[in-house]
């Protein structure tokens, strides 16, 4: 009888069954229409794991080539839940002080594809700290050349050839950014080191202040799931709003005016329960270069 006339499992069945009544191996396998090193090797798992070893086993790799040990994915894991972004980020402004602006590209942790605007969670908590978002065109890299120049250089002279470990190799960057920023004369700088011409920015870091909405009609607070309630109405507004306290105002019948600090974010129409968006806000916008 053909495999494929009943269940796998079945088959390897009346297989064992056959060979434990006295049946010769090749006569058993001509019969079923399988290779004698098939055969072997269903009667032997057979006889060293019974008969949970004639079901169908994974045909997953045992290894991967480049596999990391389970405690090191563990470990990338949780810090990627953690988001150890803002703690960077509040370790540069709290030593530093707080930028006017941060220009970046528009991939994550920058900007979410599938954020109100294109919004992350980090530029969002820049916006409540007072700092303007500048979004580089996408595809346009050399609208920030000064610092894809900066990683052409780190990945040259820093990363090729790699390190054999991660401390060597953050030895390496660290070697690096010393003799880029304290060492070497830079030609767009007039031949002065960074060192040279940086300073400071003059704007304290002091943590999240409150926002207030005196010119609203009322607040309202985006819940963890990115909603606000109005009118006992769930409306959605975007999950990476969460937290944040917006102002409500109402411009028509049943049409609400939602502002985040001073950016009008989309008019709340409670019937049909959504936020319809305007022009960004938070478009393409890029401060001259200095």
């Amino acid at each position: 009888m053909p495999w494929r006339e009943t269940s796998v499992m079945e088959e390897r069945l009346r297989f064992v069954a056959r060979l434990l009544e006295g049946e010769g191996m090749s006569d058993v396998c001509r019969e079923f229409g399988i290779s004698r090193k098939t055969g072997y090797k269903i009667f032997n798992r057979y006889k060293d794991d019974g008969l949970e070893a004639l079901t169908d086993r994974s045909r997953r790799p045992v290894r991967y080539a480049n596999q990391l040990p389970a405690q090191v994915e563990a470990l990338i894991v949780s810090s990627k839940k953690e988001a150890a972004v803002f703690e960077a980020f509040r370790r540069l402004f709290t030593e530093r002080g707080l930028p006017n602006a941060i220009r970046s590209d528009n991939g994550v942790p920058f900007a979410s594809p599938n954020g109100l605007y294109n919004l992350s969670k980090l530029s969002v908590w820049w916006l409540r700290l007072g700092i303007a978002i500048e979004r580089i065109r996408p595809g346009h890299p050399q609208q920030n050349g000064r610092h894809e120049r900066m990683h052409l250089t780190l990945k040259k002279e820093a990363t090729r050839p790699h390190q054999m470990n991660m401390l060597q190799q953050q030895v390496r960057f660290d070697s690096f950014v010393n003799e880029f920023n304290m060492e070497r004369p830079h030609e767009a700088l007039a031949m002065k080191t960074p060192a040279d011409v940086y300073c400071a920015s003059s704007k304290a870091y002091t943590g999240l202040q409150d926002i207030d909405y005196p010119f609203h009609d009322r607040d309202a607070l985006v819940t963890n799931c990115g909603r606000i309630w109005m009118y006992r109405k769930k409306i959605n507004i975007s999950i990476v709003m969460a937290g944040q306290r917006l102002g409500i105002k109402e411009v028509d019948d049943g049409i609400w005016l939602a502002s985040f600090m001073h950016y009008d974010l989309g008019y709340i129409d409670l019937e049909q329960r959504t936020l319809q968006p305007i022009d960004n806000p938070f478009g393409t916008r890029l401060s001259p270069m200095s």
